[in-house]
């Protein structure tokens, strides 16, 4: 099976929803922050091994401490699939924080930094255009007149 054949896709999907209805509805460690969504799951070609990329809204300590909770809980959660999911072989699931949201949040906040000390281009580029527009219409106006002479 190739790495991002057709059925591969579905099954990475169909592990994300049911990993998160497990973690919303039946995980009840303490240790898990109720905040914590599963943003992406990556399920190997041989169906040995999964990859969930979790997110979790606070602190490094509850992402943290998210994690442990999750990674006791993954042989249960892994047996819960085996139910639900009709698998030759039911993933060993690999709990991992994904930081792309972090990492874009800061890259937002980088290019508002480097932008709110450039001076405010639209101004210029209006008054440019305007400028642009009248110069045109002088120059239609001034081919009108020499048409009728």
């Amino acid at each position: 099976m190739r790495k991002n054949s057709i059925k591969n896709t579905r099954i990475n999907g169909e592990v994300q929803r049911e990993l998160s209805m497990l973690i919303s509805r039946e995980i009840k460690d303490p240790r898990i922050h109720p905040m914590t969504s599963v943003v992406a799951v990556d399920v190997a070609p041989d169906l040995k091994s999964a990859k969930v990329y979790i997110s979790v809204l606070g602190d490094e300590q509850a992402q943290k401490s998210t994690l442990v909770g999750l990674r006791s809980a993954a042989p249960y959660m892994r047996g819960q699939l085996a139910k639900t999911i009709n698998l030759r072989n039911t993933p060993e699931l690999i709990f991992v924080i994904d930081q792309s949201i972090e990492y874009g949040v800061n890259m937002s906040h980088l290019i508002h930094e480097v932008t709110k000390d450039l001076p405010n281009d639209e101004e210029e580029t209006e008054e440019a255009e305007d400028e642009e527009l009248e110069e045109e219409e002088a120059e239609e106006e001034t081919s009108e007149d020499s048409r009728l002479e």
